[in-house]
């Protein structure tokens, strides 16, 4: 190869702009869902086991979440998609039985009233999450355009 041959383009960084902002957004929840879980359990678990449990769930599927949304092949693609639509279910399920049947919710849970206590970014970011992932899908070489 001459020095005027140019090498093959790097593929597109899908991490930037509101790529970039939804992953930090995935990061920060993901620290704030474990540090409540492992208070709450830590504190009282005999108090709230479900909600308790629950909280350390979403921690988990947001940690997952996140590193799934970084990564580029397309197993992690797939995995994101996993995480973020169980993320959707859980958020749906658990704040409809949270206002439906309360006392089944002892203390709140991350999904607790469709996320409320973290300003229903819960309820949102997993649909920002399937709107995003929809738009950057994996290429045929296994990397996310």
């Amino acid at each position: 190869m001459t020095d005027f041959q140019s090498e093959a383009p790097a593929p597109a960084n899908r991490v930037s702009g509101i790529g970039r902002l939804l992953i930090a957004v995935y990061g920060v929840l993901a620290l704030a869902a474990t540090g409540r879980s492992f208070v709450q359990i830590a504190r009282a678990f005999n108090e709230a086991p479900l909600a308790y449990s629950l909280s350390a769930l979403a921690a988990v599927v947001y940690i997952v979440a996140t590193i799934a949304l970084v990564k580029r092949s397309a197993l992690w693609y797939r995995v994101a998609w996993g995480t973020i639509g169980f993320e959707l279910l859980g958020v749906l399920v658990v704040g409809t039985l949270s206002l439906v049947v309360p006392g089944l919710f002892q203390h709140a849970t991350v999904w607790s009233i469709y996320g409320s206590g973290y300003l229903f970014i819960p309820l949102v970011l997993p649909l920002l999450g399937m709107w995003w992932l929809a738009r950057h899908p994996v290429s045929p070489a296994g990397s996310r355009a």
